[in-house]
């Protein structure tokens, strides 16, 4: 038979265990546990080389204009600052400009600022309590006759002023998994912005260098045009003299129109490179001068930095913005398993009603009340739905991060 000094040890040995089992719960509640597969970088490519066979030490030396023999030369990373390399100062101008006037540029920026104030908005309103203040006042009519009393009806002013808490225990993770999936798009967004960046600047210095390739051309043929008209006018001497045929002086004046079509041609594809320069500078033609860019403008770099795959994934943005997107599904995979789990919803409320402004402060005016709520799905197919179509998103991701990671070797 148990006494009453074995009794209280029993109970006070329940008492810790229960406060154990409550510590706990509330550790582990506490503690950022999230359903969900944690995202792991894909690992970086072990091939240390972009083709089958040995590039060679060195290219073909360039006897036109451009400089001498390239030597590629292993590296780590990519100058940032690369597009210098051709030693072009109008073309490093023109280059500064775009950056501060590319609207495509200022786009890619505003998308990775909005990124980031989702991110600030979702963690403002998940990680912390959420307080609402109340303050109210209405005319009210009351029947004592809708009571089943007798009397008159009387009218009054009711006056209300509170606050309300309420927070959602994310003990399954689900708001974790969210701020985790916003911040893998603020990467995005970054990356996007790199990739954006490093488009344009591409894209300048492909159209300058076309530009004085086009120009180069333009100047042969003209001076080619030049040549076919001296022997047009010498085979017509020719022809008075009987020294050549009517079909000799035929043949070299399709010849001259020939040229002077395909100059004019040229010329055209010259002004829409300009326009197109004009255009990824953030202006119109005519708004700024094109620089008349010439291969004499420019020099090969003499070394080629070359880096590896494995530390390429790193610098690429387009491979960075892929894998961000791969860590965006995974997270969002993440969300749909939570929402699968019960959700624990803790509320507040403090306030205070009063005929009168002068006892609304009155604590006999004031009422509170707290509030958890735990609410688990018993039938919603839905939700099993969105889990499934998350899951295909996941793979669907990594089947294009491979891809994008593939395309660039």
């Amino acid at each position: 038979m148990m006494n009453g000094s074995d009794f209280l040890s029993e109970k006070v040995s329940c008492q810790h265990k229960m406060r154990l089992v409550l510590s706990a719960f509330w550790v582990f509640a506490l503690s950022g546990c999230a359903v969900g597969p944690d995202f792991k970088s894909p690992e970086a490519p072990q091939t240390t080389q972009y083709t089958q066979t040995s590039l060679p030490s060195e290219t073909a030396s360039s006897t036109i204009s451009l400089g001498e023999a390239q030597r590629f030369v292993e590296g780590d990373f990519v100058q940032e600052s690369w597009w210098h390399c051709f030693g072009s100062d109008a073309l490093n101008q023109l280059i500064e400009e775009a950056l501060k006037s590319s609207p495509t540029l200022a786009s890619a920026s505003a998308n990775v600022r909005q990124a980031q104030e989702l991110l600030a908005a979702y963690s403002g309103s998940s990680d912390y309590p959420q307080a609402e203040l109340l303050l109210g006042a209405q005319r009210q009519k009351t029947s004592p006759s809708t009571q089943g009393l007798s009397g008159e009806s009387r009218q009054y002013n009711l006056y209300t002023t509170g606050a309300n808490v309420h927070y959602n225990l994310d003990f399954f993770g689900g708001n974790k998994r969210a701020l985790e999936s916003l911040a893998a798009r603020v990467d995005y967004r970054r990356f996007e912005y790199e990739a954006t960046r490093l488009n344009l600047i591409a894209n300048i210095t492909t159209a300058a260098i076309t530009r004085a390739r086009l120009f180069e051309q333009e100047e042969a043929l003209n001076s080619t045009v030049l040549l076919q008209e001296k022997q047009l006018e010498i085979t017509r001497d020719r022809i008075r003299f009987g020294q050549a045929s009517q079909d000799e002086m035929l043949n070299l004046q399709a010849q001259v129109e020939q040229a002077r079509s395909e100059a004019i041609m040229l010329r055209k594809q010259r002004g829409e490179i300009e326009h197109l320069l004009a255009m990824l500078s953030g202006h119109t033609s005519s708004e700024v001068q094109i620089h008349a860019f010439r291969l004499s403008d420019f020099k090969l770099p003499t070394d080629l930095q070359l880096v590896v795959p494995s530390k390429l994934v790193k610098q690429r943005p387009d491979i960075q913005a892929s894998e961000a997107l791969l860590h965006v599904a995974n997270a969002d995979y993440g969300v749909a398993i939570s929402k699968l789990y019960p959700q624990i919803n803790l509320s507040a409320n403090l306030s205070a009603q009063a005929l009168s402004t002068g006892t609304l402060f009155n604590g006999s005016s004031t009422v509170w009340n707290l509030i958890e709520q735990i609410t688990q799905p018993l039938f919603n197919p839905g939700l099993s739905a969105q889990k499934r179509a998350a899951l295909a998103a996941f793979e669907a991701a990594t089947a294009n991060y491979k891809k994008c990671r593939s395309g660039s070797f």
